[in-house]
């Protein structure tokens, strides 16, 4: 599966030169992993964590690569997939594209957490259900 989240790039994202500063990136890729999820058709993370034990996907790992600045005004889309499957992660791929223009290529390995077992203040990586990797298996492409 596919999912592109349109967003438009706002004054306060960008530096004063005009340029979007590269945290906002990171905020867009982020948006896009939890889009992603809710287009597939997985619940809020506060009910998965009652029916499955799942409370998120925080990310361990991530990495961009900037090709092209952009700029205030622009409208931008974040494409996001997922690149790799793992035992308890999964690598989402994103790419930011403004039109034909590829300004930004993303991963970020995001564990599936669970509560750990004996302190409620730790998480610790669990295996996802056989469902949630199915329902995000499925062709389409989704847009929000």
């Amino acid at each position: 599966m596919k999912h592109i989240l349109t967003r438009t790039v706002e004054f306060g994202d960008c530096d004063p030169s005009g340029i979007t500063f590269h945290p906002n990136f990171f905020a867009w890729f982020d948006a896009g992993s939890l889009h992603y999820f809710r287009a597939a058709g997985l619940p809020p993370w506060r009910e998965t964590a009652k029916t499955m034990g799942i409370i998120g996907t925080p990310i361990v790992s991530t990495q961009c690569d900037f090709k092209l600045p952009c700029r205030y005004g622009d409208i931008v889309e974040v494409h996001t997939t997922v690149e790799e499957w793992r035992e308890r992660s999964f690598v989402h791929r994103h790419e930011l594209r403004r039109g034909d223009d590829l300004l930004a290529v993303a991963t970020g390995v995001r564990i599936f957490a669970g509560p750990h077992p004996t302190d409620p203040n730790r998480i610790r990586a669990v295996s996802p259900p056989p469902s949630i990797r199915e329902i995000c298996e499925a062709p389409g492409e989704h847009r929000s």
